[in-house]
């Protein structure tokens, strides 16, 4: 496991390695958050998934409507949709963004027995979307398993990923989507 006191010096190579490949980390080895000052306004869309595994009578009640708490989907894509608004606030160094649009999307995959998430993220900015689209999938996932926990406990949440980045210095896609 590896522990970090905030005061302490890290050794130089260490330090050297740090601040050349992760942009939160100053030449001291400490955290910061990036200077986005100097970046041009862009494009950026992010792409996220994820999945929740679950009983096949689980997933019948959810479909159905029959959930007490609920419409499970719904609220679900509501709550993503709220938490990618919040990320700044719950990841720590994650820039406030002003989002142009977020999409969540919950559907039924009875052969999987799951309900898998999509969320997309777009924003006019200096810096990417990745951690609001991520944290939309995480978010839903979390509330379908609180609105179904009570008739199965065993649910898995699962495969929650960044599968497509655009804008900014570079894109990305998964090979996986």
């Amino acid at each position: 496991m590896l522990t970090y006191n905030c005061n302490r010096t890290l050794p130089s190579p260490i330090i050297q390695l740090m601040s050349n490949k992760l942009t939160h980390v100053d030449e001291q080895g400490r955290v910061q958050m990036v200077d986005v000052g100097d970046k041009a306004i862009t494009q950026r869309r992010a792409v996220a998934r994820g999945r929740v595994i679950m009983r096949p009578e689980t997933l019948a009640l959810i479909v159905a409507g029959d959930m007490k708490k609920g419409d499970v989907l719904t609220t679900a894509q509501l709550a993503g949709i709220m938490a990618a608004k919040q990320t700044s606030n719950l990841i720590p160094l994650c820039h406030p963004l002003m989002l142009n649009k977020v999409h969540v999307s919950c559907v039924a995959n009875s052969a999987e027995n799951s309900i898998d998430i999509t969320a997309t993220a777009k924003v006019s900015g200096k810096t990417g979307v990745e951690m609001e689209a991520l944290t939309a999938v995480s978010v839903a996932a979390l509330t379908i398993y609180d609105m179904a926990k009570a008739v199965d406990q065993a649910m898995q949440i699962t495969d929650i990923r960044l599968v497509e980045k655009t804008g900014g210095k570079f894109d990305f896609h998964a090979r996986d989507k």
